[in-house]
């Protein structure tokens, strides 16, 4: 489609996590976090493989002990480039050993790990090691006596922890961090990121916490995540969701898709089928989706079931189907060739991979 509504992000600090530019003009990353048993080293590595092949761009990994520290060591050194964050509370030591084996961001909050001297010595050795700091403030684990002084989570108490945590780095001379303010309910996480986002120039982390299964949790996470990225806001993403971490990274990329932030894979546009439709849209899209689920290349491929919508939707399309007697197959804008209903899964796919296989040669 010709228009596009342009989106003017918050200006910030860029830091690099690993090998991904997060903040500046860099492009929205898309996060995940593992499930596995961190101590399950094989397990691990093949659960991040699988995010990593879905479009994860970085991914936490949880760090609870030292022994844990040793297998994110072993971990790292088998999944190679794949940007990884250890995810670390209260005990500095732990820190200090995964910024030894290669880790590319710290999920520690400064204030949550003792001593000045403890917060000093992992601020060096993340110095040292041109590893960025990720300060995670959640709505379910505020400090007491902020519970005490606002009675309950409020973005005014999200907001007055994160700023206690930059104090912290800012007064050790560390600018290398982002942020997250995370609650369950989206207008509480909305509106501390909006307060916070004047007031940092860092990279800000979004995420709706415990936002809930795949279906509910990926609503509550589009809708929150979709109001501050379209208002500028965010530098990075994770869709927390109780499901297979796989579907988080899907999700991610799709609310980024739909804004026009960044394009990767099919944007498949497809009615919701009614008593027009001359095939079966639903089991046509079902069976489509599964198919090219693999496919990176960007593209818009629409599937309309009728002769209403269907020739208008199909010309907007890279690829597109519009129903009627006979089926039409649109190719750029154009009506290419006659598709019988029987062949519609296997001549898209087929035109699909041809067109991608075409791009990919180009570059």
């Amino acid at each position: 489609m010709n228009f596009q509504h342009r989106i003017e992000r918050r200006v910030s600090r860029r830091i690099m996590v690993g090998r991904v530019p997060v903040g500046g003009d860099s492009p929205v990353s898309v996060q995940s976090m593992t499930n596995t048993d961190t101590l399950d080293v094989a397990a691990t590595v093949a659960q991040l493989r699988a995010l990593e092949k879905a479009g994860a761009d970085i991914v936490r990994v949880s760090v609870p002990s030292m022994e844990a520290a040793e297998a994110f060591g072993r971990i790292k050194r088998e999944i190679g480039c794949l940007p990884l964050i250890a995810d670390i509370h209260f005990d500095y030591r732990i820190a200090l050993r995964v910024a030894e084996l290669g880790v590319d961001c710290l999920r520690i909050n400064p204030g949550n790990i003792g001593r000045e001297d403890r917060v000093r010595a992992v601020v060096e050795a993340a110095r040292d090691k041109g590893i960025p700091i990720r300060i995670g403030v959640n709505a379910g684990s505020l400090e007491k006596d902020l519970q005490q002084k606002y009675g309950e989570p409020t973005p005014e108490a999200l907001v007055e922890s994160a700023l206690r945590h930059i104090e912290i780095l800012d007064r050790l001379n560390f600018p290398d961090f982002k942020v997250s303010l995370k609650a369950s309910d989206v207008f509480m996480t909305v509106e501390a990121y909006r307060r916070l986002a004047g007031q940092i120039e860092q990279p800000l982390h979004l995420g709706i916490t415990e936002a809930g299964g795949a279906r509910a949790g990926a609503v509550k996470s589009a809708i929150g995540l979709g109001m501050l990225l379209a208002e500028g806001i965010g530098d990075t993403l994770r869709v927390s969701l109780a499901a297979d971490p796989v579907e988080e990274i899907k999700v991610g990329w799709d609310i980024l898709k739909s804004l026009h932030l960044r394009s990767r894979g099919i944007n498949l546009i497809a009615c919701p089928s009614c008593s027009r439709q001359e095939f079966d849209v639903i089991r046509t899209v079902n069976a489509l989706e599964a198919r090219i689920e693999d496919i990176d290349t960007p593209m818009d491929v629409a599937v309309i079931g009728c002769v209403v919508n269907g020739p208008g939707e199909a010309r907007e399309a890279a690829i597109g189907l519009a129903g009627g007697q006979p089926n039409l197959l649109y190719i750029d804008g154009k009506p290419h060739h006659k598709v019988a209903a029987a062949d519609l899964v296997d001549e898209l796919e087929r035109v699909i991979r041809e067109r991608a296989a075409r791009t990919a040669h180009r570059e």
